[in-house]
């Protein structure tokens, strides 16, 4: 019984229940849910944009647009940190068919038409008084 109770003994029991993880009565030093050996901890991924897309029911295409920019100029009211620029229109069986919704051509400053895609006459910033520019009536 002695000889249980040496050192090389212990340092035996230690390494074993670190192994075990703390499992089994190990005590270990990992824990019971985190393992001796792990890669480690990723930094956190930067936000990434995703895409909703919502069905609705219209007459024509033309019909389709026009509900479309509506619906997505209210999102942008009630939600702000939606990408109004980046909506898009397209068949319901054929997303691969997306057509741009808004103008989103970039100004001097670096800001983008708010306008939408193929209007006619200047540029528009978005909100009231925005800037304008390029050519048009």
């Amino acid at each position: 019984m002695r000889e249980q109770n040496e050192s090389r003994y212990w340092r035996q029991r230690r390494a074993i229940g670190a192994l075990l993880g703390g499992r089994a009565g190990g005590g270990g030093v990992a824990g019971p849910d985190r393992p001796l050996l792990a890669p480690p901890p990723r930094a956190p991924r930067p936000p990434r944009r995703f895409t909703v897309h919502l069905g609705f029911l219209a007459a024509d295409a033309d019909r389709a647009r026009e509900l479309a920019v509506a619906y997505a100029e209210g999102l942008s009211l009630l939600r702000p940190e939606l990408a109004l620029g980046a909506a898009a229109l397209s068949p319901a069986d054929a997303w691969q068919r997306a057509e741009r919704l808004f103008c989103g051509a970039v100004g001097p400053d670096g800001e983008r038409c708010a306008d939408v895609a193929g209007h006619p006459g200047f540029h528009h910033a978005p909100g009231p008084g925005g800037l304008g520019w390029g050519g048009g009536d």
